[in-house]
């Protein structure tokens, strides 16, 4: 019977990481639908207030940054043409209060009459845990053009302090 406490306080703690994992899960997956809406606000919303976004034509920085870039013109004409964000399942690593999840993500674009792949990306999301749930403190995407930090970011899977400081310079 003195088991009972520990049991019950470690399914607890198993089933907090799978909420976690799941909240984090569909934050991410949120993105490709308000992106692709011009949902500018919601789409900042999924950032900390001083979060940052890292792509590599665009380095932006708190939530304001974030809205102007999808409410801007080169973001709207993609809209308006037709394009797709497409983010495909993402490792997440819930460590307490932060999180880490990497996966790919694919934008396409309707373009004379077809489908095609502007481009396919890796993508390092950190996230903390607040009042209101799971935010994003950064997140990194590189294009897979064969540059060597893309697959890097795939690699680093977990939280780790190296990855983290060399991230924050």
């Amino acid at each position: 019977m003195a088991e009972q406490p520990t049991e019950l306080a470690e399914l607890a703690a198993r089933l907090r990481r799978l909420e976690d994992q799941q909240e984090i899960a569909r934050l991410i997956a949120s993105y490709g639908p308000l992106v692709d809406s011009g949902s500018a606000d919601a789409v900042a919303d999924r950032w900390e207030p001083d979060g940052a976004y890292d792509v590599d034509e665009l380095s932006m920085s708190g939530r304001d940054e974030i809205t102007a870039m999808v409410a801007g013109p080169r973001h709207q004409s993609w809209i308006r043409g037709g394009c797709a964000h497409f983010l495909g399942p993402a490792h997440v690593t819930v460590e307490d209060d932060e999180a880490v999840a990497v996966g790919h993500s694919l934008m396409i674009v309707h373009r004379d009459g077809e489908f095609v792949v502007r481009r396919a990306t890796a993508n390092r999301w950190q996230l903390r845990r607040g009042p209101r749930g799971w935010r994003v403190t950064r997140r990194t995407s590189r294009v897979l053009d064969g540059r060597e930090e893309s697959p890097r970011l795939l690699a680093a899977l977990g939280i780790d302090e190296k990855h983290r400081s060399e991230e924050n310079r």
